[in-house]
Parts: C-alpha cells; sequence; structure tokens
C-alpha cells in the first residue's frame, strides 16, 4: 500500500544517483529499511510509525548513517499525499577500514529522499573537521518555498582499524 511513497524515493533517488555520476562522485544508494515502531494507531488504514533506515556512505567505505524519520499512516499517507514532519534523527559509525573513494566536497549530499509530493526533501550531507580529523554528516529537511531550521548531526572521528592507520579526511577534501 505504500507503493506512491516507494515510488517518490526512488525517482527523487535515482535523480541524485545521475547527478552524482556527473560529478565524479559516487552512486547514491537507496536506503535500506531495518525496522519501524507504530506511534498512532489507525483503524483500517496504515499506522502513523517512526521507521529506522541504514546507508552507507557511496564515497566513503567503512561509514554508515541510520535515521530514524516519522511515517504517516492514513489515507493520505497510503497513497503518498501526506507531508512528512520534519523530526528526522541521525546517528553515523565508523563500521570498517575508512577508504575515500573520491575527492570530497564540504556539505557534499550523501543521500536524498523525497518527504511529500512536491514540496519537501530530506538531505543527509557530509563536511570535513580537519583540525580534528572527522567526517560530520548533518540531516535537514527542506521545503521549496520554505526552510525548516529541524535538523540533526552526527559525527564519525577517524580511527584505525586493526593496523590500518586512519586516513585524513582533509587529503580527501577537494582544493
Amino acid at each position: 500500500m505504500m507503493w506512491l511513497r516507494g515510488l517518490t524515493g526512488v525517482m527523487l533517488t535515482g535523480l541524485v544517483a545521475g547527478s552524482f555520476t556527473g560529478g565524479g562522485a559516487a552512486k547514491a544508494e537507496e536506503a535500506d529499511r531495518i525496522f519501524d515502531k507504530s506511534t498512532v494507531w489507525r483503524p483500517l488504514t496504515p499506522n502513523d510509525k517512526l521507521v529506522v533506515y541504514g546507508i552507507d556512505d557511496p564515497a566513503v567505505a567503512g561509514v554508515a548513517c541510520w535515521y530514524t524519520q516519522p511515517e504517516k499512516g492514513g489515507i493520505k499517507g497510503t497513497l503518498g499525499l501526506a507531508e512528512d514532519v520534519s523530526d528526522i534523527s541521525l546517528a553515523c559509525r565508523q563500521v570498517g577500514p575508512v577508504q575515500f573513494k573520491d575527492k570530497l566536497g564540504q556539505g557534499e549530499v550523501v543521500f536524498s529522499e523525497r518527504r511529500s509530493l512536491i514540496f519537501k526533501s530530506m538531505q543527509i550531507v557530509r563536511g570535513c573537521d580537519a583540525k580534528r580529523n572527522t567526517l560530520i554528516y548533518m540531516v535537514y529537511s527542506d521545503k521549496v518555498i520554505q526552510g525548516s531550521p529541524k535538523n540533526s548531526t552526527s559525527a564519525v572521528p577517524l580511527m584505525p582499524w586493526g593496523t590500518e592507520p586512519p586516513p585524513k579526511c582533509a587529503d580527501a577534501m577537494k582544493k
């Protein structure tokens, strides 16, 4: 029943993936749905839920992020017409040896997803804190007409993995 919501997310992911390949960055992947928890019971239609998704950074091997976002149920949610709120949390971690696949830009989009039929999208962007050798990830939701100040930030300090020394994120940044 959530086919329309999934379809708009897949279409946007495809558009983002196409824009990545032109700029030399890695291809964006679709997020993995990990689990959900109902928050509002709705008779005869799907419940409102909090859903946890996982993604791998397409340009940085060894780093993964998980985000939780609310999804509206009911008739509008089922048809993909409900505008989801901007409350999204984010946690990113080093899950293996870090390897940069390409040069990175400050504030570069890692993942993007449509949050309503027309106006709102969710973005996960990445930057480098060279002084602390840490990758910083931020998730935010925006509108074409009116922005949203709701956001969440997560930091991934680059650490040794086994006998591998940590790479310097500053070395991977575009000049």
